[in-house]
């Protein structure tokens, strides 16, 4: 098996991030493949937090190949901003991160559309990290946008965007074509060296038997088609997106692992079923560093969602899970599980919620657990956790019908129990 996914269940800000890392001490490359800077993957290393947005989480494990797919919009100067970054924390980057020449361009005016947008609906709004993600993706549907290869044509470049501004009148009041040319054109021209044809590099080196690792931003229930719209993002987060935002067919995808937080949490708009009460929220929320990595939001915090979850497994084909943040439980004296919904007080939903009214409406039903006093952080070996910690993994699993194979205590590396050797 030389094909792993890694997909988040939720909402996003699962721990992926530490996950991919993890993972890919056993992997040769490793490829992004959707969303764009609104993703926020933090990792720890040398024991401080490094959030990143669009390089894969993978970077810091100096053998591995990082390669940003073609279903992945990217901000040249956010991607020359992070490349320094690394390089300042002394992370070799070049020879290891190619980007494909598919992938759409993230431009200023699209930042600007973002939160302008964002501002007009007022208190409707739909919660984005205003980084011009959705507009990007919108310019791309409507066939008007600027690829990574573009840049290698100058004069056909100053074309596309022009065309792209006679379709935006509004943009030529803060921009102009000169200006975002004169702006991108020198940093595209500098990272020119890692453009690549990504369709075609991924499937040699799977057929070649290299071990590639599938890293996705954001989580299944943000999936434009499959989640909680409108509150979604812009791009397909669950396994499929993988097919259109790599060029790898379905039948090279061989193993697809879920991350989900030992809770729930949810940040921007949209409705939240398993929410914890105010008060205690508050302080849990504290307690577990539940902030957003790329906007700094505060998130909402609940009991674990299994309904939902269950959901997202079957979307996405998922046997086995990773569970994160398991220490931020400790201290609980009653831990609950969400196995359904009721809506009006009617017997049970037999499936998650299409439309938003009947989820916000969602009550709902739980089972509870006995909690564990114990303090776990940074627990590496199952044996050393309390009984009660085991027995909630053992409820999630009997719950899903699926099987844990990661369990992290902790924000590093090593703070993580392996039940289950993946690759």
């Amino acid at each position: 098996m030389n094909t792993i996914a890694v997909i988040g269940l939720l909402w996003g800000d699962e721990g992926k991030g530490k996950i991919v890392d993890l993972l890919g001490e056993g992997a040769d490359i490793i490829i992004r493949y959707q969303g764009g800077t609104n993703a926020g993957h933090t990792v720890y290393h040398n024991g401080s937090p490094l959030v990143l947005h669009l390089i894969p989480s993978g970077i810091f494990n100096k053998k591995v190949i990082c390669v940003i797919g073609n279903g992945c919009v990217i901000d040249l100067d956010s991607l020359d901003k992070e490349i320094k970054l690394l390089e300042k924390e002394g992370i070799e980057v070049r020879g290891r991160l190619f980007i494909s020449k598919r992938a759409h361009v993230t431009f200023p005016f699209h930042i600007f559309e973002d939160k302008k947008s964002e501002k007009e609906k007022g208190p409707k709004n739909l919660g984005t990290t205003s980084r011009g993600i959705g507009p990007t993706y919108v310019d791309k549907s409507a066939r008007i946008g600027v690829q990574i290869v573009d840049f290698l044509y100058p004069d056909e470049l100053e074309s596309k965007l022009r065309v792209k501004f006679d379709s935006k009148r509004g943009m030529a009041e803060q921009y102009s074509v000169a200006s975002i040319i004169d702006g991108s054109l020198p940093i595209a021209e500098s990272l020119k060296e890692y453009f690549i044809d990504a369709v075609h590099y991924i499937n040699v080196k799977i057929n070649e038997g290299k071990k590639v690792l599938f890293e996705g931003a954001q989580g299944t229930l943000l999936d434009i088609d499959l989640g909680t719209y409108p509150y979604v993002t812009s791009s397909n987060p669950t396994v499929g997106g993988i097919c259109t935002g790599t060029g790898v067919p379905a039948s090279k995808i061989k193993n697809v692992i879920g991350v989900t937080k030992a809770y729930a949490t949810r940040v921007g708009k949209g409705p939240f079923p398993t929410e914890f009460e105010e008060k205690f929220q508050e302080q849990f929320r504290t307690d577990a560093s539940e902030f957003g990595a790329t906007t700094g939001r505060p998130r909402k915090c609940g009991w674990f969602d299994a309904f939902a979850i269950k959901y997202a497994c079957m979307v996405n084909g998922i046997q086995s899970i990773a569970v994160t943040k398991l220490d931020c439980l400790s201290g609980i004296r009653k831990i609950k599980i969400c196995v359904g919904y009721r809506v009006r007080n009617e017997k049970q939903l037999e499936s998650f919620p299409v439309h938003q009214q009947l989820l916000s409406e969602a009550v709902p039903v739980y089972e509870e657990f006995d909690g564990w006093s114990e303090d776990i952080r940074g627990v590496r070996s199952e044996k050393d956790l309390p009984a009660a910690a085991l027995d909630y993994l053992k409820a999630l699993e009997c719950i899903l019908n699926v099987r844990v194979v990661l369990v992290s205590t902790g924000p590093g590396r090593e703070d993580t129990i392996v039940r289950e050797e993946l690759w």
